[in-house]
C-alpha cells in the first residue's frame, strides 16, 4: 500500500485548529506579496484555469471516468494470486516487465489517465518495478505519437523516440524493483494480499474477470483514438467511427454484467471506482493549475515564456539536455500535443538532443502525475522515479545529440 510521508515532529504536536491558522496565514502572505497586476502573472492565472477547463473539457470524461472504472474492476474483480503471479516482484522478469510494458503501451493514454490504472494494479498486488514500467509505457510508447514524431520531426527522431520509449520502460521499471526490492517483498507478502475471490462467493473464471477488464480497456482505448490530418486511412476511419464502436464495446460490457456479476460485486466496483476519484482528481486539478501557471496551454505562454525554454534547450550541453528533460517532467502534454511543441521549439533553436531528451521525459511525466504518485508510492519513491527519468532522458539526449544528430 502507499507509504504517507510523515510531518516533522513540531507540525505533528500542533493542534488542528493551529495548523488551519498556519495554512490561512501562509496563505494571506502569498496573496499580499504577489504582484497580480503584473503582465505575466495574470497571464499565469489565466492560463492556469484555461488548462484545467481545456483538460476538464477534453480528458475527464472520456478519458479519466472510464480509467477510474477500469481502475475499481481492477481492484474489485481481479484475483490478487493472478495479479502477483505475473506482475509481483519475484514473478519472472520477463513476463513481468513485457506484461508490464506491453500492456501500458497498448493504451497509448496520456500520463494522467493511465494513473488510475497504476494505482489500480500496484494496490492488487503488483511488484513496482512491473507497476512503473506499466506507468511510464502508456503516455510514452505511444504507437500513434512515435508515428507522427517520424513524420513531422524526421524519421531518425520517430526511430530513437521509438527504441528509447521501449527500453526505458524495463530500465526504470528495473531500477526501481533494485532500489525498493526488501520493501516490495515486504509489501506484497503481507497475508492480507492473499485473499482471494473464493471467499466472497465468486463463481467466475480469470478468463471472465480478465475479459471484462479487457472491454473497458477497448472503451477507454476506442473513445481516445486519436484524429490525424492526412494519411492513415484506418485511423481516420475508426476515428469517425468510435462512437458508434464505443456504443458496441459497452453492449458486450452490459451482457457481461447481467450474466456473470452479482449486485453486492457491482457496489463494491462502484464504491472502489468513486474512492479512485476521491484520490485521484482533487491532486490531479491541483497539478494542472500549477503547470498551467508556470508554462500554459499548448502554444501559449505564462509565468515562464516559452522564448526562454527554448534558449536554454539550444545545443547539446548535459545542462541543455537536463533543462528539457525537467521542462518535460513538469508540463503536461495531452496525447499527441507534444509533437507541435516540439516542432516549434526546434524551430526557435532547439538541439536535436534535447528535444530527444523531452520526447522521454515529457509524455510519461507532468506535474500533476507527480503529485498523484507521490499520494501511492510517498517521497522517497516518486523523487526516485523521477530523478531517474531526467537523469536517463538527459543522457539519451546527450548521446543521440552526440552521435545521430
Amino acid at each position: 500500500m502507499s507509504s504517507t510521508p510523515q510531518p516533522p515532529a513540531r507540525l505533528r504536536n500542533l493542534t488542528p485548529a493551529n495548523r488551519r491558522l498556519i495554512l490561512i496565514a501562509v496563505g494571506f502572505v502569498i496573496v499580499v506579496l504577489t504582484p497580480f497586476e503584473a503582465t505575466r502573472v495574470s497571464a499565469g492565472i489565466q492560463e492556469a484555469f484555461l488548462l484545467l477547463s481545456y483538460y476538464a473539457e477534453e480528458h475527464v470524461l472520456l478519458c479519466l471516468v472510464p480509467a477510474f472504472f477500469i481502475a475499481g474492476a481492477i481492484m474489485v474483480f481481479l484475483d490478487r494470486q493472478a495479479v502477483i503471479k505475473y506482475l509481483g516482484p519475484s514473478a519472472p522478469k520477463p513476463l513481468a516487465y513485457g506484461v508490464g510494458a506491453v500492456s501500458g503501451s497498448i493504451l497509448s493514454v496520456c500520463s494522467c489517465t493511465v494513473l488510475p490504472l497504476f494505482k489500480g494494479i500496484y494496490q492488487k498486488g503488483a511488484g513496482i518495478g512491473p507497476a512503473i514500467a506499466f506507468l511510464y509505457s502508456g503516455p510514452a510508447i505511444n504507437v500513434m505519437a512515435i508515428i507522427l514524431t517520424a513524420r513531422v520531426l524526421g524519421l531518425q527522431l520517430g526511430l530513437a523516440r521509438a527504441v528509447g520509449s521501449v527500453l526505458f520502460a524495463v530500465i526504470l521499471g528495473l531500477a526501481m524493483h533494485v532500489i525498493f526490492r526488501a520493501e516490495d517483498e515486504e509489501r506484497t507478502t503481507n497475508a492480507a494480499m492473499f485473499e482471494t475471490g473464493a471467499a466472497t462467493g465468486r463463481t467466475r473464471s480469470l478468463h471472465q474477470d480478465a475479459g471484462f477488464v479487457g472491454v473497458l480497456i477497448l472503451i477507454l482505448i476506442v473513445l481516445n483514438w486519436p484524429e490525424v490530418d492526412e494519411g492513415f486511412a484506418v485511423w481516420r476511419i475508426i476515428h469517425a467511427a468510435r462512437y458508434p464502436i464505443a456504443a458496441l464495446f459497452g453492449a458486450v460490457m452490459v451482457t457481461m454484467i447481467v450474466r456473470w456479476f452479482k449486485r453486492q460485486e457491482l457496489t463494491s466496483w462502484v464504491s472502489a471506482t468513486r474512492d479512485f476519484a476521491l484520490q485521484i482528481t482533487p491532486l490531479l486539478f491541483a497539478g494542472i493549475l500549477v503547470a498551467g501557471f508556470l508554462l500554459g496551454r499548448p502554444g501559449q505562454e505564462a509565468l515562464i515564456p516559452e522564448q526562454y525554454v527554448a534558449a536554454l534547450v539550444g545545443g547539446n550541453s548535459l545542462g541543455a539536455n537536463v533543462v528539457a528533460a525537467l521542462a518535460g517532467a513538469l508540463m503536461y502534454f495531452a496525447t499527441l500535443t507534444e509533437v507541435p511543441i516540439m516542432q516549434g521549439l526546434i524551430g526557435a533553436g532547439m538541439g536535436q538532443g534535447p528535444a530527444l531528451a523531452l520526447l522521454l521525459a515529457g509524455p510519461s511525466l507532468s506535474l500533476p502525475a507527480m503529485l498523484v504518485i507521490h499520494g501511492e508510492l510517498g517521497t522517497r519513491k516518486t523523487i526516485t522515479y523521477v530523478l531517474i527519468v531526467v537523469v536517463v532522458s538527459s543522457l539519451a539526449g546527450m548521446l543521440y545529440g552526440t552521435v545521430f544528430a
